[in-house]
């Protein structure tokens, strides 16, 4: 497994990232922690979690069971200093907090940080992430309806923004948290987060976390070039498209204990145009003898800008069959059929 710096902070990531999401619902702990020291082995030390985790569903009651299980895994005997972590605060309106989670600032940024910092019991988080902005965005399918707010919030957006990496700042001096970092953000929303961080001396954004796959390319124009030109690596969320990239639903079927027969429309990203497109990957697969599930995962790291695929598993199994990708080198002629896919067939959701 490779090993390269994140962007602009002080750190050095593997090439994948392990998600965590599943674990304390779908995921038992013991598995969870098979999936830990079978990461660590293929040298993956990057974890990504979050506040709200797990999912499938999202749930006030299981909120921070996750990051639970990861600190258990740290009270057994794991070394924190051979893991880089990363967690999110959930965003505005999230079932995850009772009543739907408020909006993020200063007091809200601090107590959500702490609550991860126990969970997880180290003393330090290396990568802080925003879950999604308080302003409305196009991720999560909302690109169908999504209405950008009007020149009049701009003065308020702003000052919010300075008042979370504001307090950010505190929370680096203070040592509970080493980088700050996005997710699920715009253009418009990661330059202005570093314009207004450049400006006032304050945490710079470290990463962008955005789902990306061969089926969900948004991130390929305009903030390809702001990330590319800044500096900030993308963490790939979903870059098996929710499983469909692995053809367990080819032919639009639900298998028992798999993540759709929780939510049957998988996000948004069952649509009658998906399994189409999904045919042609698979089929690419096929033509050039590859497992997709790894033909899918090392394509993102082929992309012209940083790209680090969050391969998440429910089994050490799954993921067991993710983790050869790392050596995975795409043909030429593979990566143009790809993108004539892609051409032929974009936004399948």
């Amino acid at each position: 497994m490779k090993h390269l710096p994140l962007g602009t902070t002080d750190l050095t990531v593997s090439e994948f990232c392990l998600g965590t999401m599943t674990w304390g619902n779908q995921t038992p702990q013991a598995d969870a922690h098979r999936q830990i020291d079978l990461a660590l082995d293929h040298g993956v030390n990057f974890l990504d979690s979050a506040e709200m985790y797990p999912v499938n569903p999202v749930s006030a009651e299981t909120m921070g069971r996750t990051e639970a299980v990861i600190g258990a895994w740290l009270a057994a005997g794991g070394s924190r200093e051979r893991l880089v972590i990363a967690t999110k605060v959930t965003g505005k309106g999230s079932e995850a907090i009772a009543g739907g989670a408020p909006e993020i600032g200063a007091a809200r940024l601090r107590a959500a940080v702490e609550g991860s910092l126990r969970r997880l019991g180290t003393d330090v988080i290396d990568i802080y992430q925003l879950h999604w902005p308080n302003r409305s965005s196009y991720h999560f399918r909302q690109n169908w309806r999504y209405a950008p707010p009007g020149a009049d919030a701009r003065a308020d957006v702003r000052a919010n923004m300075l008042e979370v990496l504001t307090e950010a700042g505190r929370l680096v001096t203070e040592g509970k948290i080493r980088h700050f970092a996005l997710s699920n953000e715009t253009a418009w929303g990661m330059a202005s987060w570093i314009a207004l961080a450049e400006a006032h001396g304050l945490p710079r954004p470290a990463t962008l976390q955005n789902e990306y796959s061969l089926l969900c390319r948004h991130f390929d124009t305009d903030l390809a070039e702001l990330c590319a030109l800044e500096d900030v690596p993308l963490l790939a969320f979903s870059p098996l498209a929710a499983g469909l990239l692995t053809g367990k639903y080819a032919g639009d079927v639900i298998p028992e204990g798999s993540r759709r027969a929780g939510r049957e429309d998988l996000g948004g990203r069952i649509t009658p145009r998906v399994f189409e497109a999904v045919a042609g990957y698979l089929g690419l697969a096929r033509d050039w003898d590859l497992d997709p599930v790894q033909m899918a995962i090392a394509w993102c790291r082929t992309r012209p800008f940083t790209t680090i695929p969050i391969i998440g598993a429910t089994t050490a199994e799954q993921l067991a069959r993710e983790l050869p990708a790392a050596e995975l080198t795409l043909p030429a002629g593979l990566i143009e059929a790809i993108d004539a896919l892609h051409k032929a067939m974009p936004m399948p959701y």
